[in-house]
């Protein structure tokens, strides 16, 4: 914080500057140099007679200044900008005052602590509903890759515009009832809903971006994903798994993906905890069948020999970008030194993506196939914004964090994915 004397000092040298005192103060200087020179005829030291000219010149400049209505106002609106800082506030308390915060602190660490054992309540409950849930997903499975075909009752659906599409179904028969027959003996009846996940991955932007042109045919082979969380008494965590039915790319049946959870508050800022967050995460590794591998590329290098001046091709693998990176993730530092700003981009981006399947693909994924769901996303967005804008020039407006995040882990991993 910049101190009032240096502030001061900076609004002196302003206004002289802008009064155009240099010159009086030039001439006071020549002087000045008159008077020493005359002084130390006398045998008085010039250097004292030119310092108390200095400081008497001083004392005048600065009544004169301190005379400046503009001046005043401007040292007035720092000096009330000082006050008003929180910190600067805290540092004018009596010690008495001081203790007594010190004491507020020590119960928000407590509450802290509190809130951190309601989200270690709020995984077990998760764990609990997850295998409700599970029955349905296994249904949705079987739809999808059409091992069962839906009864009529099943496949019975009520849109919101349940009257506008029958009044404008009725007038529809009248005209094509002859073209419908038709289409209905010619149209195909493929098994399950095709690519059904791999569209998914095509209407999600963060997934899209991920996706290269060649991980798109092993992408096809997708037939569900799930969510499994760490059994209790184990550190909260939750497994991805990713399962494809038998191709020509990997010998997988099932890829794993593990996100590492904790749920308590940091020693060296317990103020920030805000729930539980993801910290590590670990992939798996696939086994490639031969010169499928899309996560590398073979380049070739010409070398040419410095002395016989032969040359020969060598043949080298480099990473190459796909989604099936995501198996292999960036460890997070574990040995208290901090990552390059790259890194943790790429692991903060790797853990919402983690979180974005868990909370959102995997309960809602025929939302995010038809698209419901993705327009949802972009309503919800667009609130917000507006929110901000309303917001905007309110100091005491507040933001509001998503803090919601909850882990489980099953500790098995499928055997035909191996834990990296």
């Amino acid at each position: 914080m910049i101190s009032i004397q240096v502030y001061f000092n900076t609004v002196l040298f302003v206004y002289l500057r802008n009064a155009n005192y240099y010159n009086s103060l030039s001439f006071v200087g020549d002087k000045n140099i008159q008077m020493a020179d005359n002084s130390s005829s006398d045998g008085v030291p010039s250097d004292s007679l030119e310092a108390a000219k200095n400081a008497s010149n001083k004392e005048k400049l600065t009544d004169q200044v301190m005379q400046n209505p503009q001046v005043l106002a401007a040292l007035q609106e720092r000096l009330e900008n000082v006050s008003h800082t929180p910190s600067s506030y805290i540092e004018t308390l009596p010690k008495a005052v001081k203790r007594r915060i010190n004491a507020l602190k020590q119960l928000q660490v407590k509450c802290a602590h509190i809130e951190a054992k309601f989200y270690e309540e709020v995984h077990d409950l998760e764990r609990k509903y997850a295998a409700l849930y599970q029955p349905l997903f296994d249904k949705r499975r079987e739809f999808i890759t059409g091992d069962v075909e839906p009864t009529d009752a099943e496949s019975e659906w009520h849109s919101e515009n349940e009257e506008e599409d029958k009044l404008a179904g009725d007038v529809k028969n009248k005209v094509v009832i002859a073209e419908k027959e038709a289409a209905t003996a010619e149209e195909p009846n493929p098994k399950g809903i095709p690519e059904f996940w791999f569209t998914i991955f095509r209407n999600v932007d963060m997934l899209s971006e991920l996706v290269q042109e060649y991980d798109e045919p092993i992408l096809k082979h997708l037939q569900d994903i799930k969510v499994k969380f760490s059994d209790p008494g184990q550190p909260m965590s939750f497994v991805l798994e990713f399962h494809f039915e038998p191709n020509d790319y990997f010998t997988n049946s099932v890829l794993t993906k593990t996100y590492k959870m904790k749920s308590e508050p940091d020693k060296a800022d317990p103020f920030s905890f805000e729930g539980p967050e993801i910290v590590d995460c670990d992939g798996c590794t696939i086994d490639w069948k031969k010169g499928k591998n899309v996560t590398v590329k073979t380049i070739k290098k010409k070398q040419k020999h410095k002395g016989r001046g032969t040359v020969r091709t060598i043949t080298k693998q480099v990473p190459n970008d796909s989604f099936f990176n995501f198996f292999s993730p960036l460890k997070a530092s574990g040995d208290g030194e901090s990552l390059d700003e790259d890194s943790e981009f790429t692991l903060a981006s790797d853990f919402e993506i983690g979180h974005f399947f868990r909370e959102r693909i995997v309960p809602r994924a025929v939302l995010y196939f038809t698209g419901e769901a993705i327009e949802d996303d972009d309503n919800f967005e667009e609130g917000e914004e507006g929110e901000e804008e309303d917001l905007e020039g309110d100091e005491e407006g507040e933001e509001d964090e998503d803090a919601e995040i909850n882990p489980k882990k099953d500790p098995s991993q499928p055997a035909e994915c191996k834990q990296q």
